[in-house]
């Protein structure tokens, strides 16, 4: 047999390769066995169908690695006969010898395999042992020699003619071309997945999906266990199964391959067929993993559909866009950056055209909320009387890429961007709600609702909100409309229950309030930013689908989303911190009912939530009772938060607001982030004695008091005369890893003030 020697560049295939005629013939004879030996190796990852078409891709790719040149014409050389006894007749010169260079058996010969794999040289393929190896020579599997035969080298006086050229891993009598054939299978599939050949090349399936025939629990088994190794690791065990290959010859194969570590790969193939417990030459042979015998399903004929129009519809918004951009390149002529200008436009173009289709509004299904892991915004259906007025949904979408003009008038909360949404926004209501045409939009970090006058007057507003990381409770009501004095919410799909109450009274019961089929409430109080703004709350609570006696509160402070207001307990219970809770609560709502009032300060400034930490409880002097610290943190959409420090004594606690210490604009105190407090004041006892008054959170050790008054205490609250001092004090808490924090004071010294 002839070989051709060439060398590609940056490849790291053998220079041994055969001639293209050759390659040819063992690949049309061998393909099965190289293809199944390719789907064995391959990731089980890519997935049967991928994995299917990928191994038949790799082997017939490899007739791309093999010189391309035809075979020299000359005859061929005759079949290799049969060896004879020793002492016969001596065989022809072109006969090689078989005497091995090493005192091990030949490479075609397998010795006694070691245990795990220790099974009589199993057939390559079920069935393989029923019928007699063949005699012919240039069978690409012979039948192995004995191994305590040896063929002795022909006795001539003439120089003995080179025998054909085998590759290393090659077994007595197989054709070369079929060795360097199986290692360059061997070596592509080894190769880590990104290289492996793209969809469009082939063998290319469109329409169908293809995978073997499911095997038994045996077959299911090993497929799993094959799953967990490596790809050295199956390599080495179908080269030592499926090739009946000894390893010896295994390892120089594999590390010729490209594997780092072929031992360590030998060593775990023999350890999974141990641990097999069946034939595994049978199941590495069965239909579980013949990827030429294979089943076909149809694709999914519904997104099939859906892909179609899509498609159709995106060539036609580019092809729209390409006229546009024509129109523009040929107006600007000649000018420097007109083509790149031209090009922007173009890719902007086609982004807003698509974002401002009313066919491509994102509508999530009806019952998504219920079986989803994120309960936001992103799972409220398309809701309302008009969500098919394509006209409407179009005015909308017009209304917000274009902004604030004469027929729009655009408001936004603070931190929101007014810029077009970048993709297809969601729908979430389109309907008439008093006398206003509404439509509801979300593009996953804004809300935008358009109204305008059913009969036309006026100009239409357009409100932006930021509303991103929202959760089961800031997405659960939305504010539709707004009309002197009242207020009316689209709630979330899941709210079962509705209510109203006044937090100025938390002693009241909370008044059931009416809800539409579709979430829109009837009328709710509402005062406006002249009044006391949060004094009507609404008191919701969610569905047992997805969390269990879930009911909490939220404010209306003139935005489209309504404020979520929490509580945290003091310590004085002995509990550890907690968390912030839903103020539901006898206690959540008795903490709320002072502060009531002071929510007005924050209407229209992009609150999120606020929630009220009683930090500290402290005795007063001369046994005025017990004065309550607590630290109310606002937190806005932008991620900024700002705090507000109050003291309230029992005297104060008829009807007035709690005295404020000291406020903190964008800090991350009584937080998460910042858990430890410390805060004083001034305050005149009933007797008319000054005194200055701190408390600090739980975890302080000790309070000292420097400037206008001097004092130190052990534990976190401080209380000392302070006589005629009306100057700033420097307070320092102690902390029990020996650190200390900062406390505030009123910026000027004197008593705090309501």
């Amino acid at each position: 047999m002839l070989l051709s020697r060439h060398v590609i560049t940056g490849t790291a295939i053998s220079a041994d390769r055969p001639a293209r005629e050759d390659a040819e013939a063992a690949l049309v004879e061998n393909y099965p066995r190289l293809v199944r030996l390719a789907y064995l190796i391959l990731p089980p990852t890519l997935g049967r169908h991928r994995r299917v078409l990928t191994a038949h891709a790799l082997v017939q790719r490899t007739l791309g690695e093999s010189a391309g040149r035809p075979r020299p014409a000359r005859p061929r050389p005759e079949p290799v006969p049969a060896p004879k006894p020793l002492g016969s007749e001596p065989a022809p010169p072109q006969v090689p010898t078989a005497e091995p260079p090493r005192p091990r058996p030949p490479l075609g010969e397998v010795p006694p395999p070691p245990a795990p794999l220790a099974q009589p040289s199993p057939p390559p393929f079920p069935g393989a042992s029923d019928r007699p190896a063949p005699a012919s020579p240039d069978r690409s599997i012979p039948a192995p020699a004995s191994p305590d035969r040896s063929i002795p080298a022909p006795a001539s006086s003439d120089p003995p003619t080179p025998p054909p050229a085998l590759l290393p891993g090659g077994r007595g009598g197989e054709r070369a071309a079929y060795s360097w054939l199986r290692e360059t299978v061997v070596r592509a599939a080894l190769r880590p997945p990104r290289r492996f050949a793209p969809a469009v090349r082939l063998p290319l399936v469109l329409g169908l999906r293809l995978f073997p025939r499911a095997g038994g629990s045996d077959e299911l088994a090993l497929d799993r266990a094959l799953a967990g190794a490596v790809p050295g690791t199956r390599a080495a065990l179908a080269l030592r199964t499926l090739e009946r290959l000894p390893e010896e010859a295994v390892g120089p194969l594999l590390a010729r391959a490209g594997l780092a570590e072929p031992d360590v790969a030998l060593r775990a193939a023999e350890l999974l067929a141990a641990t097999s417990g069946a034939d595994i030459a049978t199941l590495l042979g069965s239909a579980e993993f013949d990827p030429c015998t294979v089943h076909t399903r149809p694709t999914d004929l519904l997104r099939r559909h859906r892909r179609e129009r899509l498609a159709a519809l995106a060539g036609a918004v580019l092809l729209v866009t390409t006229a546009a951009v024509t129109t523009v390149e040929l107006r600007s002529g000649n000018e420097p950056g007109g083509r790149a200008t031209g090009s922007v436009t173009a890719l902007s173009a086609a982004a807003l055209a698509r974002a401002l289709d009313p066919a491509a509004l994102v509508r999530a299904p009806a019952e998504r909320w219920a079986d989803i892991s994120r309960v936001d915004f992103t799972a409220w259906p398309a809701r309302g009387t008009r969500t098919g007025d394509t006209a409407l949904l179009r005015r909308a979408l017009d209304a917000w890429s274009r902004g604030g003009d004469a027929e729009v008038r655009l408001s936004a909360t603070p931190g929101t961007p007014t810029s077009p949404p970048a993709e297809p926004p969601r729908l979430l209501y389109a309907g008439t709600v008093d006398g206003t045409v509404v439509v509801l939009l979300h593009d996953g970090r804004r809300l935008a609702r358009y109204a305008a006058s059913v009969d036309g007057r006026g100009p239409a507003v357009l409100d932006l909100a930021r509303v991103d990381d929202a959760d089961v409770t800031t997405a659960a009501a939305v504010v539709l409309t707004r009309t002197p004095g009242q207020a009316r919410y689209l709630l979330a799909p899941w709210i079962a229950e509705a209510a109203v109450r006044d937090l100025r009274t938390p002693g009241s019961a909370a008044r059931p309030l009416e809800v539409t089929p579709e979430g829109l409430t009837a009328a709710v109080p509402y005062e406006g930013a002249g009044g006391c703004a949060g004094v009507t709350a609404l008191q919701l609570t969610s569905s047992a689908r997805i969390v269990e006696d879930h009911a909490f509160l939220l404010a209306d402070l003139g935005e489209l989303t309504p404020v979520h207001l929490t509580w945290t307990p003091g310590p004085g219970t002995g509990a550890p911190a907690r968390a912030p809770r839903e103020a539901t609560g006898e206690r959540g709502l008795a903490a709320w009912a002072p502060a009531a009032c002071w929510l007005a300060a924050l209407h229209g400034t992009g609150v999120r939530s606020v929630n009220r930490w009683e930090y500290a409880e402290q005795p007063l002097p001369e046994r005025a009772g017990r004065a309550l610290w607590v630290c109310s943190r606002v937190d806005t959409w932008e991620g900024s938060g700002r705090i507000s420090v109050s003291l309230t004594a029992p005297a104060d606690r008829a009807g007035t607001e709690p005295r404020t210490v000291t406020e903190l604009p964008d800090t991350a105190a009584c937080s998460r982030f910042g858990q430890h407090v410390l805060a004083g004041a001034y305050r005149t006892a009933p007797s008319g004695t000054r005194y200055f008054l701190a408390a600090g959170s739980r975890r302080l050790t000790g309070v000292t008091a420097d400037g206008a008054v001097t004092a130190r205490t052990r534990g976190p609250v401080l209380s000392t005369a302070a006589d005629a001092a009306d100057g700033p004090v420097r307070l320092t808490g102690s902390l029990p890893d020996g650190s200390a924090i900062l406390g505030w004071t009123t910026p000027t010294g004197r008593t705090a003030t309501p």
